[in-house]
This record gives structure tokens, sequence and C-alpha cells, in this order.
């Protein structure tokens, strides 16, 4: 599909048909990436979508313990040469 560059303002956009915008998923804020001479517009990611599930999932399976709890309780060499307390 060929399109042209439109003045908006003091700025140059593209109009972008309806059908592509409702196939894309794309809705509200989107960002915009120049890569290999391409630009792309993509959905933007939520950081820590899905954690607080995650984490209720992983309480009730019990799943939340820490690994490495034994070496948290028992200061390490570095622990007591580099901290300043």
């Amino acid at each position: 599909m060929k399109t042209k560059i439109i003045k908006i303002g003091n700025s140059q956009g593209v109009r972008i048909p309806k059908p592509i915008i409702e196939q894309s998923g794309l809705d509200g804020e989107i960002e915009l990436l120049l890569k290999n001479d391409k630009i792309i517009l993509q959905a933007v990611e939520e950081p820590r979508v899905g954690w607080e599930s995650s984490f209720k999932e992983m309480a009730k399976e019990n799943d939340d313990n820490l690994l490495d709890e034994n070496e948290i309780d028992t200061p390490s060499e570095w622990d007591d040469t580099e901290w300043t307390w």
C-alpha cells in the first residue's frame, strides 16, 4: 500500500488507514523505532505486565522461596570488606 507524507503543523506525518490499525492491534500510545532504514511502529510494552498474577500463582504453589536464603544469612568476605555501614 502506498501513501504520501503530509504536513501536520510544523511536522510531517503519514495517515494510516483504519483497517491496518485494527489489524495491527495498535491503540493509544505507540513506540516509533528506526531499524535498518525502516520505520517500525509497535505497541508500547508495559514493564512488569502480569507480574502480580505470576507472583500470586507462585505463592499459591509455594514456589516463592529464595533459592539462596542460606547464603544471605551468612555474610561473605565481599560483604565484610566492601560494605560500609
